[in-house]
């Protein structure tokens, strides 16, 4: 007897059986068979990434073998001005205008354009064998003094030059110099001013040199020299020296302090009970009949630090204040050197430490004034005292808008011996001297104000 061959459940009835066995345990629920996925093993790709990597191939080497082919062309391209670009572009609309209407006045215009664009690219064409050489003197100078540079160019080849335009980026803007004929071998001078007006870098070229047609429709540029800066510092001027805040050094300047173990030499007085017996000067105490003794004058070192706040909103000025605040800083930072002191200066991402009066100077002229925030500011003076844990004298110059919590904050990550002090710029404030927290609070208006502050004792 043959029993019939059990068929197969629908899969939507063997769900609903799967969700009554959840429901009800009597009933008997289906097991969940799940099907694995087929996977791929590494290093075998589909036959679509193949075709992918196959083709990228193929074009990569078609590129490079019709590289001497497009490559000119391209460059060609790049030397057609926008101006010529619109030639073309009426060139070719007057062309397929005049092919489809038959206007004749339409086809003239289209060659009349075309055959002017190809004059100005031939015009371009061709190798200009000349020597270019610029030079800046000097190339640091402070804001306002003159300064000036030249150029001179040289026909190095065996023909002569046709006249030349040549081009000199100046800062923002650019000198364009008109050469004329130069024979084999002759050269030609020209000199320009570089306007020092404000503080900052300036750079001075690359010159260039500009072959095309009168009109500028194609432009060919050829860079002859490198980008030489120039450094425009900050407007200084002579302060007293400073002598606050000094670190004990036998190998220091002298101070006015007096001491019985030193090697500067100052005077000789009477012996007292306990002082050293080794700096008893003998051959004077038999002449005067008692006991003297040597007495000297402490040599220390000073190390200043200094840093500027070069947000224009904490200023009430706004920016000229800012440059007052960068010239004040480099006035006392030009006196610290001057007084064969070590210096740190730390300004915005300029830094400058134990370096010279020009390099300190070329750090501050580069400092573009910006936004910055509390933390900023400390960030500032913690690299101030990375680069220096030796600091004896602090200095932040600021504005009036920065609040005193602040400035304490930032100064406070220096030693407590550290003499700190704050200078404040603005031009609507009264010139003073405060002592506030262990803070010296300097306030002036303009950069003359500097002297007048230091005299009167803050750092006496």
């Amino acid at each position: 007897m043959s029993h019939p061959t059990p068929t197969a459940e629908p899969t939507a009835r063997r769900a609903d059986r799967r969700e009554q066995g959840r429901r009800n345990p009597r009933l008997p629920a289906l097991p969940s068979i799940s099907v694995p996925r087929p996977r791929v093993p590494r290093g075998v790709q589909s036959v679509g990434d193949r075709a992918g990597t196959a083709f990228g191939g193929r074009l990569e080497r078609l590129r490079d073998a019709t590289r001497p082919v497009w490559r000119p062309v391209v460059g060609v391209l790049r030397w057609v001005s926008p101006l010529g670009w619109a030639v073309l572009s009426l060139g070719v609309v007057a062309w397929v205008v005049g092919v489809e209407l038959g206007w004749t006045e339409w086809l003239i215009i289209a060659a009349a354009a075309l055959v002017l664009l190809l004059l100005s690219v031939l015009l371009a064409i061709g190798r200009t064998q000349v020597a270019i050489r610029t030079e800046v003197d000097p190339i640091r100078v402070t804001v306002g003094e003159p300064a000036t540079g030249r150029i001179e160019v040289t026909n190095a080849s065996r023909r002569p030059l046709l006249p030349l335009l040549v081009e000199l980026p100046v800062g923002v803007s650019a000198a364009r110099f008109t050469l004329p004929a130069l024979a084999p071998g002759k050269e030609h001078e020209e000199l320009f001013v570089v306007p020092t007006h404000r503080r900052g870098v300036i750079p001075v070229g690359p010159a260039t040199t500009v072959q095309g047609d009168p009109l500028g429709l194609v432009r060919r540029t050829l860079r002859w020299t490198d980008v030489t800066e120039l450094f425009v510092h900050p407007r200084t001027i002579s302060i007293e020296g400073i002598g606050a805040g000094l670190l004990r050094d036998l190998e220091g300047e002298t101070t006015q302090d007096l001491s019985m173990s030193d090697l500067a030499f100052h005077a000789l007085r009477e012996y007292q009970p306990g002082d050293d017996r080794r700096y008893i000067h003998w051959r004077s105490s038999a002449k005067a009949g008692r006991l003297l003794v040597r007495q000297f004058l402490d040599t220390r070192r000073s190390h200043l630090s200094i840093v500027v706040d070069a947000d224009p909103d904490v200023y009430a000025g706004g920016e000229p204040d800012v440059e007052t605040a960068i010239s004040a800083a480099a006035s006392l930072a030009v006196r610290a050197i001057m007084d064969e002191q070590d210096i740190t200066v730390a300004c915005r991402d300029q830094r400058a430490s134990r370096t010279t009066a020009s390099l300190t100077l070329d750090a501050l002229a580069r400092v573009e004034p910006g936004p910055s925030d509390q933390q900023d500011l400390r960030a500032l003076c913690g690299d101030a005292l990375a680069l220096a844990p030796d600091t004896s004298i602090a200095f932040l110059v600021t504005g009036s808008r920065r609040s005193f919590i602040e400035e304490q904050r930032a100064l406070g990550q220096f030693e407590t011996e550290v003499h700190k002090v704050v200078l404040t710029v603005d031009a609507t404030a009264e010139v003073g001297i405060k002592k506030i927290g262990g803070l010296t609070l300097l306030s002036i208006r303009d950069l003359e104000d500097l002297r007048a502050v230091l005299v009167g004792g803050l750092v006496a």
